[in-house]
């Protein structure tokens, strides 16, 4: 409640200081990502898109650049599909178009009041004022051979956004879903007590759960650089397909961000705060709070190489805020140390490197807990906890037009992302708060995207991982959500450890846009889990302004 109180006065002491116009951000899983990643890799230097690793991106920088890399469509070697999707991206954020805008004007809309353009149910459009407002849909049949219950996803709901005078701006989802997912879903949520990428949930009809999803942000510009955004939803600060940092992965969390973004950096402040690990029992209670505090900083120097650093810290006080953590220069490391060393503190390093045009680097490394002299006596000490991303982007592969390769390789040491003080752990509502995978893992991904004509999407995905788990009740370092001072070991303690086992999940992805933003799909998984038989999975359905449910863990 302090926190709250605490931003709620920020955002009042700033907001007489708004003279720069705000935007919304695009939404999680846009369709604009894919256009986004090729558009950043043909351009190599561009000063705004080489800054995309923290997600959502700004609406407003991602028609700019549009416009930007527009120009230079020939030099880019753009695709037809490519120039058409350039065109449906403006559509979809048509308050930051500038011009003639009657291009993107629906011919006939529906009794001269909706879907005035073809990406908006409702739209208002006007010099100080731009609202949109749209229905969510989505309705997916899974065919699990391991069930004998028909499984599906049922959502609805509605997204709308808004821009006031240039100045302000807003956005607001929500979705109410019954999903009863694939079987290994149903036994992860089981274990953990949480449903991926929700809150409060109910039963519903035996196996299925039922939950509703809620987000909301107001967003502004303080000084012209200073971007600071105040709400409810989620993040995800990377290159790649997982991150190490802070993923997308668990539930919404109340935040603010601030965001500087000038000359060759851009430094983001964010303060979350989070719910610890609890258990309802069945009754209604106040679950557990902690906090989190994120700095990262990106350095674009030469244009086709971005770097960073990382620093995070989570903890949380008996009855009061730690106000200290709220400055949003300072390294929170030492101060963390003035403090008695009580929690659980990250640093990290990350890079990447548009390369001729057609190919990025990208990587990501953490560390929790770090001993040198451990690491050179090789003998799998505990205490170095750290986490290493390796990846590769290659669009156009062969010479075929919008066929483009990720390769990527995750690796986690046993421990890491746990703390003594469970409170303080990496997690948030029962979920890991960066990989799905929680810790003492090796994983590698491959995915092949294809687009052969502007309405059609095709996704072949494969994750691979060797994992180690727990034996007789023994802490060997997965679960972060034990104590580490559990350990079976304090040496030994390798990738695997102690029970190696080898996992495969791999998804065949198939979408037709029927119209704009509703897509009919349809998904192929296989996922081989150890001493289980081959679990085969299909599944159809439709979707309509809303982000794809992953099942890939």
């Amino acid at each position: 409640m302090q926190f709250i109180k605490s931003a709620i006065a920020v955002l009042f002491f700033v907001a007489p200081f708004m003279p720069q116009a705000q935007s919304t951000y695009l939404p999680q899983g846009s369709k604009d990502e894919i256009l986004l990643e090729r558009l950043e890799i043909k351009a190599q230097g561009d000063s705004v898109l080489n800054f995309s690793q923290i997600k959502p991106f700004s609406r407003k920088h991602w028609v700019q650049s549009l416009d930007r890399l527009e120009k230079d469509a020939n030099g880019l070697r753009l695709s037809s599909v490519d120039r058409y999707n350039m065109q449906r991206a403006r559509m979809n954020n048509l308050e930051w178009v500038t011009g003639d805008k009657s291009v993107y004007r629906s011919k006939k809309p529906l009794w001269n009041t909706f879907f005035k353009t073809p990406a908006n149910f409702i739209e208002v459009d006007r010099s100080d004022f731009f609202l949109s407002v749209n229905p969510i849909l989505q309705i997916n049949y899974i065919n699990d051979n391991q069930s004998e219950e028909l499984n599906y996803l049922n959502t609805r709901g509605f997204v709308a956004r808004g821009l006031i005078a240039k100045k302000i701006g807003f956005h607001t989802y929500l979705t109410e879903n019954q999903e009863r997912p694939p079987v290994f879903v149903q036994e992860w949520m089981a274990k953990y007590r949480a449903v991926p990428g929700a809150g409060f949930n109910k039963s519903f009809k035996g196996t299925g759960k039922d939950y509703f999803d809620a987000r909301g942000s107001v967003t502004f510009n303080a000084a012209k650089f200073l971007d600071i955004q105040f709400g409810y939803d989620r993040q995800f600060f990377g290159n790649g397909y997982r991150s190490l940092y802070l993923s997308d992965f668990s539930n919404n969390h109340l935040f603010l961000n601030l965001n500087l973004k000038v000359w060759k950096l851009n430094y983001v402040s964010k303060v979350m705060e989070l719910t610890s690990q609890y258990s309802r029992m069945g009754k209604d209670t106040i679950f557990p709070k902690k906090y989190m505090a994120i700095h990262h900083i990106s350095f674009n120097a030469p244009k086709w190489l971005t770097l960073g650093l990382f620093e995070g810290i989570v903890f949380g006080r008996e009855g009061h805020f730690e106000f200290g953590y709220l400055n949003p220069i300072i390294f929170l490391r030492p101060m963390e140390q003035q403090m008695g060393s009580p929690d659980n503190a990250f640093v990290g390093l990350d890079f990447k490197a548009n390369i001729a045009k057609r190919f990025q680097l990208y990587g990501q490394v953490l560390f929790d807990e770090f001993n040198l002299g451990e690491l050179r006596k090789g003998n799998g000490s505990w205490v170095n906890k750290w986490a290493l991303q390796a990846g590769l982007k290659h669009v156009d592969m062969f010479g075929v037009k919008n066929l483009d390769l990720q390769l990527e390789a995750n690796l986690v040491r046993p421990f890491m992302y746990a703390h003594y003080d469970t409170v303080a752990n990496y997690t948030h509502y029962n979920q890991p708060l960066a990989h799905p995978l929680l810790s003492n893992f090796q994983e590698f991904i491959g995915i092949l995207r294809y687009q052969p004509s502007p309405k059609w999407y095709m996704q072949a995905r494969m994750n691979y991982w060797i994992g180690g788990s727990d034996r007789n009740g023994e802490n060997w370092g997965n679960n972060i959500f034990l104590d580490y001072r559990t350990r079976a070991s304090d040496y030994g303690n390798e990738f695997g450890s102690a029970d190696k086992t080898k996992w495969m999940n791999a998804n065949l992805w198939v979408a037709y846009e029927l119209f704009e933003n509703f897509f009919m799909e349809g998904n192929a998984y296989l996922r081989k889990a150890p001493a289980k038989d081959l679990n085969i999975m299909g599944s159809l359905g439709i979707r309509w302004n809303m982000h794809r449910r992953q099942y890939d863990y």
